[in-house]
């Protein structure tokens, strides 16, 4: 399975690649074929006398669509049967369609907004994952409900352009709307139903279905409206239109390409062309992604800003909206970028270029013309910097649009464009706290999604650029042409700048050192990292002195990650250690360093009060099990609730035991009688040394730690290396070895004592480590996680002592800690700790013969 899930991750990359290329080929075949007879400035006029009454009434519709929308996040919470605040739905549902609708990938992209923001609002998890299932699934209902209805009406229409029977249309509308009756009639008589024979789901009732199909009715002919009033009156009937716009929605989420681009104007071309002149068409489209995209895309990043800018935002909600600042203001930077591309590649206006000859050096001209594309380039590429939270992109991009903004000027009056950098700079500069991640900006090379766009975006402007000028003859000497209204050789040269900088750039990546594989850490990484456990609180961080585990510094070197591999997995343990404003960069170090490398990224047993860092890089929590700890500052063996530990002592110190401390300096020459002990227990339990979240006898890592010792007749029957800290604030133990021979109860004899000591040594708890897959959720309603949980923990017995475990450690009365295994989504998870079980056995073998 393991390498099946390995080579599919190989090639998926290549296959997505070439599925990306052809349908921007057939993009670009088709609009070349439906722009054939369409001029550029033409279209510029079109835009600039669109009517205001129009624009206004696209506004409007836009404005109703957005506010209908946030009614399936409303049915959704009805559907889940939580409670919320309205104002709450309303952030969280702008936010996410304004993102969603830009981006593409509706469900993912919308889908984090609303984990964010809803688990932050106080909702648990699985009901968040409820209300994202039930948000995509009532949209294709409705989508599908409303093309139906307009394919319906529409038919003889469409059926013109599809080449299809109009009674072949009519009775595919038919039977999708008699499936949508259907499922309304099904959620009258039934609560749920099992699909494909294994998943139970629960149907919302009859009266929330009808409902959210109004919903989906009213939003798509909302947002239909926007573009059609846009279009020339009487261009497309009602009807008509709605079942095209339905079908260019439709196959354009199903493209995949961010927010459609192209394949919905193709599809609305094609339905509109012959009807009206393409230069409107075209102006009507350009103006819709406008103001139904761009505008809320904006409108939602100025909500973050002044979210921000608030002083003393306390509100988990509002520190959890203000954390989503750098998606949208990455989708901003790349889609100013893009906009710059464009700009550099089609003509002034002849108004402009007369402008631009009275009062401009046409130096100026050129020179702003040139770099303003390159910085377009720029931007793009390092829009990626900002969506993961890079300081040294957020200087980047500040600058840049800046400069941009600059140089709209004497590149041709752009006042709409050089507002928009205007206002990017200054949201940048209202976020400015969101980008605190100190690291280089170019570290990892441009991968997957982010590689393709960039490449996308270049295509496209190249394309526009032979589609703006293609009545203009190619001769040698335009290259050398430098006029004020010689725009074709200026956007030449302008796309050879960023050719050459894409080049450029691309060589860099390809031919920089790689990173290479991680070593295991040197002696001095191990002093380094020495240095910085001595001053944590948590007792665990000594296990990075094992030195079976790669470390992973901070930049400023006062945090670290240790961390081991397995397969395709990257399991770091433990949240980082050391200082807590260092871990967020560390954290996103290592998920960039597990992707560089063809990885996975996994954090294996990390606490539940840092899962919020975790969740900003868009990874996912499972519950791993409960950790056991116990209080000492109230820690007593008096009393009837202890009397069991009373009675250890008692029963021990009958059999002769004794109990004493050894200092690090003296391990090394109790080393020899240790190994004996070790060998011999390890030969009873027939098992072998662990390793990774486990010690093992190791001389140079016992040697680092003081040793609790318990002799019996003078002779060494037990051992148990310790783990603590300056910082007192925990103790805990690793290796626990005694003779098979030892007096029964040796164990609980040493466990008190230790509390005891560490007591009266002033610390304030003593860790007892983990109990794995205890404290699952037991509700019918439990996640499936959590039901898979439950199961290994009552019948795992065969594979690991899951319930012996856990009573060992209640009889210390102990309070129970969660911890969580962060990774990924989908098979992820299993195939992780299928991995630290590989790693804590030290390999295939040794997990399987224990």
């Amino acid at each position: 399975m393991a390498d099946a899930v390995s080579g599919w991750a190989k090639w998926r990359i290549w296959l997505i690649a070439a599925g990306a290329g052809l349908i921007s080929l057939l993009l670009f075949d088709a609009f070349r074929v439906l722009l054939a007879e369409v001029h550029f400035y033409k279209v510029l006029q079109q835009m600039e006398s669109e009517p205001l009454q129009d624009l206004l009434l696209a506004l409007g519709a836009t404005a109703l669509s957005y506010l209908v929308l946030t009614g399936y996040d409303l049915s959704a919470m009805k559907y889940a049967e939580v409670q919320i605040r309205r104002s709450t739905v309303l952030l969280t549902s702008f936010i996410a369609y304004a993102l969603g609708n830009t981006v593409g990938l509706g469900v993912l992209t919308g889908g984090a907004v609303r984990m964010r923001l809803y688990t932050a609002a106080g909702i648990e998890a699985n009901k968040v994952a409820q209300v994202i299932a039930f948000n995509a699934s009532a949209f294709t209902f409705g989508t599908a409900a409303f093309g139906a209805a307009g394919l319906l009406w529409g038919a003889d229409g469409v059926a013109q352009l599809a080449h299809m029977p109009a009674w072949l249309l009519r009775v595919i509308a038919g039977a999708v709307l008699i499936g949508v009756a259907g499922f309304i009639a099904l959620s009258v008589r039934r609560r749920e139903i099992m699909v494909a024979w294994r998943w139970k789901v629960r149907l919302p009732p009859a009266g929330l279905a009808v409902q959210q199909l109004l919903i989906s009715a009213l939003d798509l002919i909302a947002s239909a409206a926007t573009l059609w009033v846009l279009l020339p009156p009487g261009a497309v009937p009602a009807g008509e239109f709605m079942a095209w716009y339905a079908i260019a929605l439709v196959l354009g989420l199903l493209s995949h390409v961010p927010g459609g681009l192209g394949v919905f104007e193709a599809v609305i071309l094609l339905a509109c062309g012959d009807r009206a002149p393409v230069e409107h068409i075209v102006s009507a489209l350009v103006l819709y992604r406008v103001i139904y995209y761009l505008l809320p895309l904006i409108l939602a990043a100025v909500l973050l800003a002044a979210y921000e800018v608030r002083a003393g935002i306390a509100a988990p909600i509002g520190r959890a909206a203000v954390r989503l600042s750098p998606m949208l203001l990455a989708t901003m930077t790349f889609i100013a970028g893009g906009w710059l591309l464009v700009s550099g590649v089609t003509p002034a206006s002849a108004q402009a270029t007369d402008m631009l000859a009275l009062r401009v050096p046409l130096t100026l001209v050129e020179a702003s013309h040139f770099l303003g594309s390159v910085t377009g380039f720029a931007m793009i590429v390092i829009a990626r910097g900002l969506l993961h939270r890079l300081d040294a992109a957020w200087w980047s991009a500040f600058v840049l649009a800046l400069v941009a903004a600059v140089l709209a000027m004497p590149k041709g009056f752009a006042l709409i464009q050089a507002c928009y950098l205007v206002v990017l700079a200054i949201l940048l500069y209202m976020s400015r706290a969101q980008f605190d991640r100190r690291s280089a900006l170019f570290s990892n090379p441009l991968r997957g999604v982010w590689l393709l766009s960039v490449v996308w975006m270049v295509a496209a402007t190249v394309f526009l650029l032979f589609f703006a000028y293609r009545r203009v003859d190619y001769t040698n000497e335009l290259w050398w042409q430098f006029e004020f209204n010689a725009n074709a050789p200026r956007s030449l040269r302008a796309m050879m700048g960023v050719m050459v900088a894409g080049l450029g750039f691309a060589l860099w990546q390809l031919l920089r050192p790689s990173p290479g594989a991680p070593a295991l850490p040197s002696h001095e990484e191990l002093e380094r990292a020495s240095n910085i456990v001595r001053t944590q609180s948590s007792a665990e961080a000594n296990l990075a002195l094992m030195g079976d585990k790669h470390l992973l510094f901070s930049t400023q070197g006062n945090a670290f990650i240790m961390y081991g591999r397995q397969g395709r997995s990257w399991i770091s343990l433990f949240d980082p250690v050391g200082r807590q404003s260092e871990w967020q960069e560390l954290i996103w170090r290592f998920i960039e360093l597990a992707t560089d490398h063809g990885g996975r990224a996994t954090f294996y047993q990390v606490r539940g009060d840092s899962l919020p860092l975790y969740l900003d890089a868009g990874m996912r929590a499972f519950k791993l099990g409960e950790y056991a700890y116990v209080q000492l500052q109230d820690f007593t063996i008096k009393g009837s609730k202890r009397s069991h530990l009373r009675q250890a002592i008692n029963r021990g110190e009958r059999d002769g035991l004794e109990f004493s401390l050894a200092q690090p300096a003296e391990v090394s020459a109790l080393l020899p009688q240790l190994r004996t002990i070790s060998d011999a227990w390890l030969e009873g339990q027939e098992t072998r040394e662990k390793g990774f979240s486990l010690g093992s006898f190791e001389p140079a890592y016992l040697s680092r730690q003081s040793c609790a010792i318990v002799r019996q007749q003078g002779q060494i029957v037990a051992f148990a290396n310790l783990l603590c800290t300056q910082m007192k604030n925990e103790a805990s133990v690793d290796l626990m070895r005694q003779l098979p021979l030892a007096p029964p109860g040796t164990m609980d004899f040493l466990f008190t004592k230790l509390m005891l000591y560490f007591q009266s040594e002033g610390f304030q708890r003593f860790g007892l480590g983990m109990a794995p897959m205890s404290g699952m959720a037991s509700h019918e309603l439990a996640p499936r996680w959590h039901r898979f949980g439950r199961m290994l923990f009552d019948y795992g017995e065969t594979f690991y002592n899951f319930r012996g475990l856990r009573g060992f450690k209640d009889k210390f009365d102990p309070v129970w800690e969660p911890r969580y295994l962060v990774a990924g989504g989908g098979l992820t998870p299993l195939l992780t700790l299928a991995d630290v079980a590989t790693l804590i056995s030290g390999g295939l073998r040794g997990m399987i013969a224990k």
